[in-house]
C-alpha cells in the first residue's frame, strides 16, 4: 500500500464484489470512522448519524431492499448514513454545549453563533424540501471522507444509491430517531474475481476539468 494519497485514490473503485471472508480489523475499522466523524460539516454541526451495520440476519433484509446487491452482505462492513429529520434549535443548542465543554468556554459567548445557526435553521425549515436537501448534502460530505480514508488505508468500498431509503428506515427503526436513510456504503475488500479492479480508472483531463479564473 503506498502512503502517497494520489496512488491511493487512483487505486481504489467502486467495489462491486467483495470477499466475504475478509474482514476489516478493528483498528482499521475505529481509524475509518474517526476520520468520518472529522469530516467538514456545515457549521460543524454534523446533522446526521453514521449506523455501522454488523448484523447478518438484518443484513440479509437490507439486502432484499437493496436489489439483492452482494455488496450489501457480502462487504466487512455496511454505512448508513441518516440525515437528522426534524432540524430544530435543539439540535443547535447540543452543538453549542459541546463547543463550550470542548474548548472551555461560557455557552453565552457563543450565544451569536447559535443565533446564526437557528437563523439558518429557521430558513431550511421555511421552506418545503429544504432542510431534507441541506442535511442530506451534509450526510454526503461525510460519504466522501468516508471513502478517501478507506482509501488511504487500503480498505475497498462501495457508495451506493441502488436501495430503497424507506425500507431501510423500517428495518432500522430511524424514524422513532428522527432519522432519515440518505445514503449508504460497504466497506470490506475485494474479491479476487471482480474484474472492475482491473480497469483504468476513467476521469476528465484537468485541463478540462479545472479552470483557473
Amino acid at each position: 500500500m503506498s502512503n502517497n494519497i494520489l496512488d491511493q485514490l487512483t487505486w481504489r473503485y467502486a467495489t462491486k464484489k467483495f470477499d466475504s471472508e475478509r474482514k476489516i480489523d478493528e483498528a482499521q475499522l475505529d481509524r475509518i470512522l474517526k476520520a468520518t466523524n472529522l469530516s467538514a460539516s456545515s457549521y460543524g454541526l454534523q446533522p446526521y448519524k453514521v449506523l455501522v451495520i454488523q448484523d447478518p440476519a438484518i443484513r440479509e433484509q437490507l439486502k432484499a431492499v437493496s436489489w439483492n446487491q452482494s455488496q450489501i452482505t457480502d462487504a466487512s462492513h455496511l454505512i448508513v448514513f441518516a440525515r437528522v429529520d426534524d432540524l430544530n434549535d435543539s439540535h443547535v443548542d447540543a452543538f453549542v454545549h459541546n463547543i463550550a465543554v470542548t474548548r472551555g468556554v461560557p455557552e453565552s459567548a457563543l450565544e451569536q453563533y447559535a443565533g446564526l445557526m437557528k437563523g439558518k435553521v429557521g430558513h431550511l425549515n421555511a421552506t418545503e424540501g429544504a432542510t431534507a436537501e441541506w442535511t442530506g448534502k451534509q450526510a454526503y460530505l461525510a460519504l466522501g471522507t468516508l471513502l478517501t480514508a478507506s482509501a488511504v488505508e487500503g480498505i475497498d468500498a462501495c457508495p451506493m444509491e441502488g436501495f430503497d431509503p424507506a425500507q431501510y428506515d423500517e428495518i432500522l427503526g430511524l424514524k422513532d430517531k428522527n432519522l432519515r436513510t440518505v445514503v449508504i456504503a460497504a466497506v470490506g475488500y475485494r474479491a479476487a474475481d471482480d474484474a472492475f479492479q482491473h480497469m483504468k480508472k476513467v476521469r476528465k483531463p484537468l485541463e478540462e476539468f479545472i479552470e483557473f479564473v
